[in-house]
């Protein structure tokens, strides 16, 4: 079987909290582990999305709608979709499964 679900692939959550929301893998647990006997991807993506800012918005209210929130969760391989897009960034250095 081809392994599709590599590192630094884009995908879209498809369960949790966070369902809708792009995330890019950042490491693959293909065989599992004790905890997780079955096949999960640590996974960050984007929480919040900045909002349209408009000329008559004060400095503070601009501040709040410029806000990128992030999240860092182990998914299952079931619970998302791969995409056809590769992100360039090596991130495996900045994000770790000890950060969870």
């Amino acid at each position: 079987m081809v392994k599709f679900l590599k590192p630094n692939k884009a995908v879209i959550v498809l369960q949790g909290q966070y369902t809708g929301q792009k995330a890019v893998i950042i490491r693959a647990f293909d065989d599992g582990t004790r905890d997780r006997p079955y096949g999960h991807c640590l996974v960050a993506g984007i929480k919040k999305y900045p909002s349209k800012v408009v000329k008559r918005d004060s400095a503070k209210k601009t501040a709040k709608k410029s806000l990128v929130k992030a999240f860092v969760k182990m998914v299952n391989y079931q619970h998302v979709i791969p995409t056809r897009y590769t992100l360039d960034v090596d991130l495996k250095d900045a994000v770790t499964v000890e950060s969870l």
